[in-house]
């Protein structure tokens, strides 16, 4: 990638820099794996499509860390989806550390940036943000740990906040609620930030801090987007970006920017606001208005806003800047946790409603029902093209990949979505690198032709019978993955009774009964259990071997009809002359079937089956499109054909891959395993602990597993060996020299541990 190679090297890293090819090769022969022509190429910005098993992960992490050593500047990389984020610092960089030390002369470093919402806040876990609310719930916990599992999560939290060295979410197995987890976490608007008095022991900004010196960032499209767009500089400088699944950057940016106002949401600001602001109660009364006036409104898009929903929205907004005016922090004012809170949700109830009310050209507002919230009025940009030309690829050189960016043998259309087509657009090349896989031999792709088109009404019981017998035929082993939320649910619950003969054998999980990591693992380790669910299932789900043989496509994942942003892009494209339909409603349902299909094979020895239950795979107009999308599958609609190769595969069936144990984290989120072992288990599913309860039962404190710092797992005598150190006045390098381990991963171990060195280049996060 000779966009990755750029500068000379900086004084921070003296030492001559390896060539990317020496790097490429000790890596790609530490894990065993074979170089492929794909994984030396490059260019300035970078469209790469690179299937699973074409080492797309090696391809752009390798040179990320040679530009890290070369211009003394760390690389970026941004994913869509937490399965991969941990991939990459559990799996991926680990192991590239270990490959590449020796050339380097230190292993490379690396760290996970995530929102604050991820984390555990300090302060609101000792009070800090008084919230009837929260008191409540913290007193159900204290008093009667049995009264409700949301009590029950409560004390679960406190325990483990004990104990975590990260306060990463995301290390938190099994997981809890949402409400459970508000109660220990702030947002980016709500936290004191400077002022709070507990910033030194701040989950936040301890892992940021760390995070400021190592060579990659691993970070998600939304973060990167609030960092490109907003300014805030919540990562450090960098010049180069890595985004892979990049085929979900254009959703994650659109979603990241769209806002909303509910009349729930204006009367939670007035609660917030309570005694604090006198304007609180006129809050509820604009709440009030507008609820009389969405209520009755239909759903759908809005072309314009009707006079009384402009009167409503305007007392909103109003009232709103009123409270502003009194929530306003005064000069010498103690910093309030309550106050900033209140401060934070009136100001997004008066920025959302201004927005609204400003009708920008190219937003689209659009009124929908939530069944738990009641009326939702939203708003988003219909094209975010112009702004991630602007904001990102202007900024630095980009990488972007995804085994799903060529679409009708071209990547004009996905470029076109993100920038890099019409006048001013930088430039740019695209690569296809192929698959080592031999898919016709490998899959088959199954088009259910004899069954009836699908319906708005449920799924049909022709459709149920042929899950049932697909399923039976695959010994379970299946991954169904549904266009709603609500098909997926009926499913499960009718194979549950149609399986019932079976209790014990084949068992059904559906998203949304867990987290989705901790349902991928059930669903890897027992080959008899099938998982259905819907949208985050058709992407980043990564299990190899016997479990997953095959994989059931409900539908053509077509966006709803209703969509407002499909439809005003539609509509859009249509009146300049283009084929709406192809353009949006197409492009989106082969990008979600090519993604769907492409969990069946992970491997070069994986076999199985992708069955569309949709006949208009074969016998549309648009099916031609749709099939160049796939992967090159042998087809078939021959259903005797299928159950037989299906039950082949089930009988002949090797034991199911290992499921990686779990990763700890620590602070820059590198991978902790026993004796530096980072490898268990690497081609299974994401990693994901046992269900354990993790503050009851925490590591023994002698395990490197508590303490990982900068890509070395820290044991408890080392530990020791360092705070013995900072007792006789050693500096971070004496202490380096006599522990044979780099200084940068002395240094960021001393700031974990709250430690100061003498005179040496120690972290400090004060």
């Amino acid at each position: 990638m000779d966009g990755l190679q750029g500068g000379d090297a900086g004084t921070a890293y003296p030492a001559l820099v390896p060539s990317l090819d020496d790097l490429l090769r000790a890596a790609v022969g530490w894990i065993g794996g074979t170089e492929r022509p794909g994984q030396v190429e490059g260019g300035k910005h970078l469209l790469v499509q690179a299937g699973t098993g074409t080492g797309k992960s090696l391809a752009y992490l390798v040179p990320a860390v040679q530009h890290a050593f070369d211009t003394g500047k760390p690389a970026v990389v941004a994913t869509a989806t937490l399965a991969l984020q941990a991939q990459i610092v559990d799996r991926d960089m680990p192991r590239l550390a270990e490959a590449v030390a020796p050339l380097l002369g230190r292993r490379p470093t690396y760290g996970l940036v995530k929102g604050r919402r991820n984390y555990l806040c300090a302060h609101k876990l000792q009070g800090g943000f008084p919230d009837d609310d929260a008191d409540s719930l913290m007193s159900v916990a204290a008093v009667d740990v049995q009264a409700s599992r949301l009590g029950q999560e409560v004390v679960r939290l406190r325990g483990w906040a004990e104990v975590t060295e990260s306060g990463d979410r995301d290390e938190l197995v099994p997981g809890v609620s949402e409400r459970a987890w508000r109660q220990v976490s702030v947002s980016a608007e709500e936290c004191l930030g400077g002022r709070c008095p507990m910033v030194s022991e701040c989950f936040v900004e301890r892992s940021r801090e760390a995070a400021r010196g190592v060579d990659v960032i691993v970070t998600n499209h939304s973060f990167m987007a609030i960092d490109a767009f907003e300014g805030r500089q919540m990562l450090p400088e960098h010049d180069v970006l890595v985004v892979d699944e990049g085929h979900e950057l254009v959703d994650r940016v659109t979603s990241t920017i769209t806002d909303e106002v509910t009349p729930g949401m204006v009367r939670a600001a007035a609660k917030r606001a309570g005694r604090q602001a006198d304007s609180s109660s006129t809050m509820d009364e604009a709440a009030d208005l507008l609820e009389s006036v969405l209520e009755p409104a239909p759903e759908g898009r809005l072309t314009g806003i009707p006079d009384s929903l402009a009167m409503a929205l305007d007392r909103v907004r109003d009232t709103a800047r009123a409270a502003q005016s009194e929530l306003k922090q005064q000069p010498g004012e103690e910093p309030d946790g309550a106050r900033q809170a209140a401060r934070a949700a009136v100001d997004e109830v008066f920025e959302n409603a201004s927005r609204m009310l400003e009708e920008r050209e190219l937003d689209v507002v659009w009124l929908n029902r939530d069944p738990r919230r009641g009326p939702v009025l939203r708003v988003a940009p219909m094209s975010v093209a112009m702004l991630v030309r602007d904001k990102v690829f202007s900024e630095r050189t980009v990488v972007m990949t995804s085994a799903t960016l060529e679409l009708g043998g071209s990547f004009d259309a996905v470029a076109g979505t993100i920038g890099l087509r019409g006048d001013g657009a930088p430039d740019w090349r695209g690569l296809d690198v192929g698959s080592p896989f031999a898919y016709p031999e490998q899959g088959i792709a199954y088009v259910a032709r004899h069954l009836p088109p699908p319906g708005r009404d449920g799924l049909a019981t022709e459709t149920l019978d042929e899950i049932e017998s697909l399923v039976r035929a695959a010994g379970g082993r299946t991954l169904g993955l549904f266009s709603s939320m609500r098909a997926a649910k009926e499913a499960t619950e009718a194979m549950r009774e149609r399986f019932a003969d079976l209790t014990g054998d084949i068992a059904f999980l559906c998203q949304g009964e867990d987290q989705i990591s901790t349902l991928v693992r059930q669903f890897a380790r027992d080959p008899r259990t099938c998982l259905f669910g819907t949208l985050s299932l058709w992407q980043g789900v990564d299990v190899p071997g016997s479990s997953c043989q095959l994989v059931l496509i409900d539908r053509i994942p077509f966006p709803r009809p209703d969509d407002p942003l499909a439809s005003a892009r539609s509509q859009a494209i249509a009146r300049m002359g283009g084929n709406g339909f192809m353009a949006v409603s197409a492009t989106h349902a082969a990008l979600r079937i090519a993604q769907g299909a492409g969990r069946l094979i992970r491997r070069a020895d994986d076999r199985g089956v992708v069955a569309f239950l949709d006949s208009r795979m074969m016998t549309a107009r648009y099916a031609g499109f749709l099939q160049r999308s796939l992967p090159p599958f042998w087809p078939t609609a021959d259903r005797a054909m299928v159950l037989a190769a299906l039950r082949r595969l089930d009988e002949t069936a090797q034991p199911p891959q290992p499921v990686a144990e779990p990763a700890l984290r620590g602070l820059t989120g590198a991978v902790a395993g026993p004796a530096g072992d980072t490898d268990r288990g690497a081609d299974a599913a994401a990693p994901v602990p046992d269900e354990r309860p993790v503050a009851e039962n925490p590591p023994p404190p002698d395990s490197s597993r508590t303490a990982v710092t900068r890509g070395h797992a820290w044991t408890e005598q080392e530990d020791e060996e360092l705070r013995d150190g900072i007792e006789l006045g050693l500096t971070v390098d004496e202490l380096a020299e006599s522990m044979k381990l780099p200084a940068d991963a002395v240094s960021a171990r001393l700031a974990g541990l709250g430690l100061a060195a003498g005179s040496g280049p120690t972290l400090t996060f004060d």
